[in-house]
């Protein structure tokens, strides 16, 4: 064989089998984004979030998410966290909320995201995050869910159970969902009627979100929460509007919308900030959140 044709094939091998990628620098950020093709961990200079203060009516699931990441971030047992219900109540502001207060209590922490597309890299992901023992990190996905044909759920098992190796001691994985068990109602319901053995149809995938320790729901908010956090809001920002005006506006603005949520209230706010004139400019903790 030629010297041509084996380079051919060292060639066609090396894309098959790409290199492993390059060590990442974790002292470059506190947050970071994983990337496939090509795998790859990016920092992120500054984390679009808003401060733990600023969240409200979440008090419970704030306190029971930021002791248990306390925990972690002193080397202290901890659980893998399922944030899960109504839709623009909080639930990924919450993760990074905490990970930007943890920091900023001087605990050293890391955040990194992970797209639900990229579930199937994990394993890969994990070697990479194990290798820094030095460090310790949420691994973040937000929008956590899977569908009738979907398999990428049993690359979570290797966060959430570890298989052979274990998890890593230095990661930890928080996830968000409108689902409490990470799928559609109907079409659990649509699997167990149709199947030989109903009670086991489902289980591998219903069982998975078991597999968190913590389960935290997000609830819609009532009115009063609503306009708790616009106030709220104002206040932080220097606003300054009659409760009356605040109120009627406020109320007219999610009936437009059909419904009430934390992102309901920021978004109105947005609004009334524009028309006053007023710059809002991120209230965020330091540490990146």
């Amino acid at each position: 064989m030629d010297e041509t044709a084996l380079e051919r094939i060292a060639e066609a091998l090396e894309r098959l089998s790409p290199p492993p990628p390059p060590t990442p620098d974790f002292e470059a950020a506190d947050a970071f984004v994983w990337h496939t093709a090509p795998d790859r961990i990016e920092p992120v200079e500054r984390v679009s979030g808003v401060a733990l203060d600023l969240l409200v009516g979440i008090d419970r699931v704030r306190d029971i998410l930021l002791e248990n990441t306390r925990h972690f971030a002193r080397g202290l047992p901890a659980n893998n966290a399922l944030l899960w219900g109504a839709r623009g109540m909080g639930k990924s502001s919450l993760v990074k909320a905490v990970h930007g207060a943890v920091r900023a209590e001087g605990l050293a922490l890391k955040i990194v995201e992970i797209s639900r597309e990229d579930l199937a890299a994990i394993p890969r992901l994990l070697r990479l995050l194990r290798a820094a023992a030095d460090h310790r990190f949420i691994l973040f996905c937000d929008d956590l869910s899977f569908g009738r044909e979907d398999a990428d759920y049993k690359s979570l098992k290797a966060v959430l159970d570890g298989g052979i190796e274990g998890r890593p001691e230095n990661v930890l994985f928080y996830a968000t969902s409108n689902r409490r068990h990470l799928m559609p109602r109907d079409m659990i319901e649509n699997e167990r009627s149709t199947a030989i053995s109903p009670s086991e149809a489902t289980e591998e995938k219903v069982s998975l979100s078991d597999r968190f320790g913590l389960w935290l729901g997000f609830h819609p908010c009532g009115q009063d929460e609503y306009l708790e956090m616009i106030r709220g809001y104002c206040d932080a920002w220097g606003l300054e509007v009659d409760e009356a005006t605040l109120r009627a506006e406020a109320i007219e603005w999610q009936a437009t919308r059909g419904g009430r949520s934390g992102r309901v209230a920021w978004q109105f706010f947005t609004d009334l900030a524009g028309r006053r004139g007023v710059q809002v400019r991120p209230k965020r903790t330091s540490g990146g959140a």
